[in-house]
């Protein structure tokens, strides 16, 4: 486990980010505990107080964008296309808080994934071709670039949107996901 990254600002985290190396797609293949980075973001603390658990890459270059654990020790993907961005980026206060956990906790079920919902390409960003994420139904790209063979930090860029949403990722031995309801 490495150390948790946090910057100042959003310039801060870009200074380090494009110091870090492209990767290839493929080696993205696999699981990967998420972990945000703040930066001062409307959405730090966001995704970490509602359960993120991280993402799933797979080897047709499909992926499970954003995995939760639910019940403690069960990976659930869900689907963010009933997800209104404008309302997300409205109520973020209210979404790091606990009643936002409980109800994101009942949303769950309602939100599972019925397969993958982003692809995986390789894109230009910032100046470097490297490994991106596109949701398929959100204007949503995570573009990643490599601290070392096993941890990644993503840059979520959302189109119409100012400001980047960074986390890390750490890959993980595959526990296998819960089976659909």
């Amino acid at each position: 486990m490495i150390d948790q990254l946090t910057f100042p600002s959003e310039e801060a985290a870009f200074a380090y980010f494009d110091r870090l190396h492209p990767v290839p797609a493929i080696e993205l293949v696999g699981l990967w505990k998420g972990s945000e980075i703040a930066t001062g973001h409307p959405f730090d603390g966001v995704l970490e107080n509602l359960g993120w658990y991280g993402k799933r890459f797979r080897a047709d270059m499909r992926a499970d964008a954003l995995l939760f654990r639910k019940d403690g020790n069960h990976l659930v993907p869900i689907d963010p296309s009933p997800i209104p961005l404008g309302l997300a980026f409205r109520f973020h206060r209210l979404a790091r808080t606990e009643a936002a956990r409980n109800l994101f906790s009942y949303l769950l079920k309602h939100l599972r994934a019925t397969g993958p919902v982003a692809s995986l390409r390789m894109m230009r960003f910032r100046g470097e071709v490297s490994a991106a994420m596109v949701y398929d139904t959100k204007p949503v790209v995570d573009h990643f670039r490599k601290i070392d063979a096993d941890t990644l930090v993503g840059v979520m860029s959302i189109h119409g949107y100012d400001g980047h949403f960074f986390f890390q990722l750490e890959r993980v031995p595959e526990p296998g996901l819960s089976p659909p309801r």
